[in-house]
């Protein structure tokens, strides 16, 4: 994995567990360890406990100023996914995050006009699937903004985000825009308070359950007209 993974993972595990005091109770009841030490412990898991919190919750912004200084820890090919991906010479025309049914099936019409598609979901699962059915899909993750940058995205006319979460597809406006990616980017969203929020920073943003509704009302007024 990329130091991003590792160093976020990390910081989950950063704390010293309150289990270890009950440990530690136990050894000094046994004549294992003095009392100074016990004390030690449990100075050291009140602060590790109490600041993970904080780390956790800021880890990203933490990242941002270290991620420098974390190359030595990072290998030349982190993970071998990234092995597989096209050449930056590839000549892609639509970027799909995100091969959940709706992103799949958007993934699958432009695969049938003959558009050059290439597929990212964070599920292996998914994107196994997507592979054994013939789609160019491969494993990332949208808010690691240094994957982004090995994607072949200089001729993709579209970056369509079919990820309902709205943090990845946050993060991943930010980083596209801070790679001054030229094309346009759609997103497709579950509630209207996260279409404000990505267009905000510009984009084209879709309502998931609003547009299919639209969509089947429309095709039943013209039935009815039709009829």
């Amino acid at each position: 994995y990329r130091k991003r993974t590792g160093f976020l993972a990390g910081l989950t595990v950063a704390q010293i567990s309150e289990f270890s005091l009950i440990l530690a109770a136990l050894g000094m009841s046994l004549g294992h360890i003095h009392a100074p030490v016990l004390g030690l412990i449990t100075l050291v898991g009140l602060i590790t406990i109490s600041a993970s919190t904080y780390l956790i919750l800021y880890s990203h912004t933490l990242y941002s100023y270290l991620c420098s200084w974390l190359d030595v820890f990072e290998r030349q090919i982190p993970y071998r996914e990234l092995a597989d991906l096209p050449a930056a010479e590839s000549r892609i025309d639509i970027v799909v995050f995100g091969l959940g049914q709706f992103g799949r099936t958007i993934v699958d019409l432009f695969k049938s006009k003959g558009y050059r598609v290439l597929a990212i979901d964070f599920d292996p699962e998914l994107v196994r699937k997507a592979q054994a059915a013939g789609i160019d899909a491969h494993y990332g993750d949208a808010e690691d903004a240094e994957f982004i940058a090995t994607l072949p995205l200089e001729h993709a006319r579209w970056i369509v985000s079919a990820m309902h979460d709205q943090h990845p597809s946050l993060a991943l406006q930010q980083t596209l825009k801070a790679q001054q990616y030229p094309g346009n980017i759609i997103f497709a969203v579950k509630e209207n308070k996260q279409r404000e929020t990505l267009l905000e920073n510009g984009g084209m943003v879709f309502v998931v359950h609003e547009y299919a509704a639209q969509h089947v009302a429309q095709e039943l007024l013209n039935l009815d007209m039709s009829g």
